[in-house]
């Protein structure tokens, strides 16, 4: 099947050979004669699959044939959780809609509120938000929402996190009854999936080849370390190994300072993303690391969703995350495309439950390894460390409840 038979138009297709994108993939396929007819879909596909260009290529042939928006208003509004994740769909947007004149802005927190009004004064076919600044837009009248005939909520499962729930709902409250609603992600709990069909109705599930999955072209190991010699481990691995670019992830701000100053202190050059770094500093860092620049990138799950480096070799897991749906994510940031990658995780005395966790939500059966000199002081021939969960008993978890985690 090719994008033509997907019902997409010359300007479109143009672009595509241009881009040498000459094969839909399975969540293309799937999703993109469904959106050009009208339907609401709860879309899920592994990570690295085409899900944006899923949604991007069907909304920008809709635009096409409908009336220019009116000022301060759009057509489409696609609302995503981070910074970086809002600027790269823009990018998508304006790279697939080069050959069209369908305007298009970006606006997130972190930077100058007054450009990103200026922007908006005369409207837009497509807005790309985060739901933060798109709030404080519309509070301040630079933004109505009468004119939005789609919605995209991009990585779903996290915009409806109980953290960004209330948000979301008041978003949705501005927006016209009438309307497309478009979710994506590459992952969806049984929860999330009926918050979402509760939140739009008539919702379609489309589902490629294994939904919350990891990318068979990721090889993927575990190794056993003891928390104080997780850093030592490290740069044993880049040096061994001459690994030219690493993206590694830390569960805290803290944890990725110490990290990257750690690397540094061994001459490897590290640099980190998180929330707590000015908006200006996290796109400088991305770059950096996009153009080699940096070797390591050190982050927090801010730089888990939708962050897009061509042919990453390497994700470090330093610390497993608590949620095995971030595992997914994390991981997917390499091996995207069908292309071969590598995901290593750091294992210690009380991760067992995370581990179990992950192999749980992706079917897998991952068991730690040990590396000759860095063998741990907790015995790995013993059952798996399993502690209570300090939400056990709870019907959901501390994340769907919890607040937003600064991005």
């Amino acid at each position: 099947m090719s994008f033509k038979d997907l019902g997409l138009s010359d300007p479109i297709l143009k672009t595509l050979k241009r881009l040498d994108y000459l094969t839909p993939t399975e969540i293309q396929t799937k999703t993109i004669p469904l959106i050009l007819s009208g339907k609401n879909i709860l879309a899920s596909a592994k990570t690295g699959s085409g899900k944006t260009a899923g949604f991007v290529l069907p909304i920008l042939e809709k635009l096409r044939s409908l009336k220019s928006p009116k000022n301060k208003n759009a057509n489409a509004l696609i609302v995503t959780p981070t910074r970086e994740l809002t600027a790269q769909i823009q990018q998508n947007v304006l790279n697939y809609g080069r050959n069209m004149s369908i305007t298009s802005a970006s606006v997130y927190g972190g930077v100058k509120i007054f450009p990103q009004k200026n922007k908006l004064k005369n409207g837009v076919g497509i807005l790309v938000a985060t739901p933060g600044r798109l709030l404080d837009l519309m509070n301040q009248k630079a933004i109505f929402l009468s004119s939005v005939e789609i919605l995209v909520l991009d990585e779903a499962d996290l915009m409806l996190d109980m953290g960004f729930l209330n948000d979301i709902k008041k978003i949705l409250r501005q927006l016209p009854q009438r309307r497309q609603n478009l979710m994506f992600s590459a992952t969806f709990s049984t929860e999330i999936r009926s918050l979402a069909k509760n939140l739009n109705n008539n919702l379609i599930e489309v589902m490629t080849a294994s939904s919350n999955s990891t990318v068979e072209s990721v090889a993927q190991k575990i190794y056993a370390v003891d928390k104080e010699n997780k850093s030592k481990l490290l740069c044993y691995l880049i040096n061994e190994y001459r690994w030219s670019q690493v993206l590694v992830f830390s569960r805290t701000k803290h944890g990725t300072e110490k990290i990257a100053k750690q690397l540094n202190k061994f001459g490897i050059e590290a640099i980190t993303i998180h929330g707590n770094k000015s908006q200006n500093a996290r796109t400088r860092a991305l770059k950096d690391f996009k153009s080699l620049k940096a070797q390591v990138l050190v982050a927090t799950d801010v730089a888990a969703r939708g962050i897009d480096v061509n042919d990453l070799p390497y994700v470090v897991n330093y610390d497993l995350p608590a949620i095995p749906n971030d595992y997914v994510h994390r991981i997917g940031r390499t091996g995207r495309a069908g292309k071969e990658g590598n995901a290593i995780s750091f294992f210690s005395a009380d991760d067992g439950r995370h581990l179990k966790g992950i192999n749980q939500l992706t079917k897998l059966s991952l068991r730690p390894e040990v590396l000759e000199g860095f063998e741990p002081s907790f015995d790995l021939n013993k059952p798996i460390k399993t502690s209570r969960s300090p939400n056990k008993g709870k019907k959901k978890s501390k994340r769907y409840f919890g607040k937003a985690r600064r991005r």
